[in-house]
């Protein structure tokens, strides 16, 4: 049977919950994050088609937009794989891709765009994958990935980026959240490959470690307040890697509101405010938060829940509208820097 046309698709996130140095089973440090996922129902993501072409040879493979370099890559090593693994000859072919995800802000885009090719090529190919798998094949393309290939996306993990697996799995799901997303720095994109990987000392570790601990009981009983102060020191501690000028700005915001607290993206400048869903008059609260980012400069973009559907507060539905953007799709240049994306409005 010669490989046929497949497609895939994979998610995004709106940037982490805690992100630093941790210890895994053996005693050993590695970088982990624990990222925020947006909801099932949230349109942002990548989709692939690959089209394979018999006889073209194995490395001759083109992708539109043409700048997705990291998805050729993953093409290219996910077709030797499923070859492999499926006694077929290894083949070109033609790859495309599609997708609303602002790239630069730390929401996961080439990583969506390389899990959804992954996905594309093992369909074509009539392979099953596991997530570690796509896991190693995302790292071998990008050096580091989101946990977006997990099956579970709102079951939150601590995920080792640059080695592709879970270092643990915290719970189910996380607390209850009304997160009303921002962009800082005006959006402007990071290269995340760029920040650096060795910047850690003991005393980090320990710290992250305890934030670890916290997290890990704030899932446990879903305390939204506990989860607000861990997104919130992680954001502070992550200042020295990554600068955000406005996260005091945020943390004012939050505190004058009642927000649970600040999350940031920390390879990028996504930012939310968390608050509890169980908290009174979280309409206005919500409105008000909405108000002061828009008089500080800080553009709003989202409004959505870590659970299934939006709370219902005093009787009324909670907006999940923002100030209004127009979507777009990404502009095609190189994977990093990429230009500067503005999110859309749910």
């Amino acid at each position: 049977m010669i490989p046929s046309t497949g497609t895939g698709e994979a998610p995004c996130h709106h940037g982490e919950i805690l992100q630093g140095a941790f210890r895994d089973r053996t005693g050993r440090t590695s970088l982990g994050l624990v990222t925020l996922s947006l909801p099932t129902t949230d349109s942002l993501g990548s989709r692939a088609e690959f089209t394979p072409c018999p006889k073209a040879p194995a490395g001759r493979l083109t992708v539109h937009p043409p700048d997705r370099v990291k998805a050729l890559r993953a093409a290219a090593s996910t077709i030797a794989e499923c070859a492999r693994r499926s006694g077929r000859t290894p083949c070109g072919g033609r790859l495309l891709l599609r997708g609303a995800v602002p790239v630069g802000l730390g929401m996961g885009s080439s990583t969506s765009d390389i899990i959804a090719t992954i996905r594309a090529v093992a369909a074509g190919y009539h392979v099953a994958l596991t997530a570690p798998e796509v896991a190693r094949l995302a790292v071998a393309a990008e050096h580091a990935c989101d946990p977006l290939m997990l099956d579970d996306g709102r079951a939150p993990v601590l995920f080792a980026q640059r080695e592709g697996r879970v270092l643990e799995v915290l719970g189910t799901a996380l607390p209850p959240a009304v997160v009303v997303g921002c962009a800082t720095s005006g959006g402007a994109p990071v290269d995340t490959l760029a920040l650096p990987t060795d910047a850690y000392r003991d005393e980090d570790v320990t710290t992250y470690e305890s934030l670890r601990g916290l997290l890990r009981r704030a899932v446990t009983t879903a305390d939204t307040a506990l989860l607000g102060r861990v997104c919130t020191a992680s954001a502070r501690l992550h200042q020295r890697l990554l600068t955000k000028e406005e996260l005091p700005l945020l943390e004012a915001i939050a505190a004058e509101t009642g927000a649970a607290g600040v999350q940031i993206a920390h390879s990028g400048n996504v930012a939310g405010v968390l608050f509890d869903p169980a908290l009174p008059r979280l309409r206005p609260r919500i409105r008000r938060c909405l108000h002061r980012l828009e008089r500080t400069g800080i553009p709003t973009t989202r409004i959505f829940t870590t659970s299934a559907s939006t709370p219902d507060t005093e009787n009324e539905k909670v907006s999940t509208h923002a100030r209004p953007r127009v979507r777009r799709d990404r502009r095609p240049r190189p994977d990093t820097p990429r230009t500067r994306t503005d999110l859309p409005a749910l």
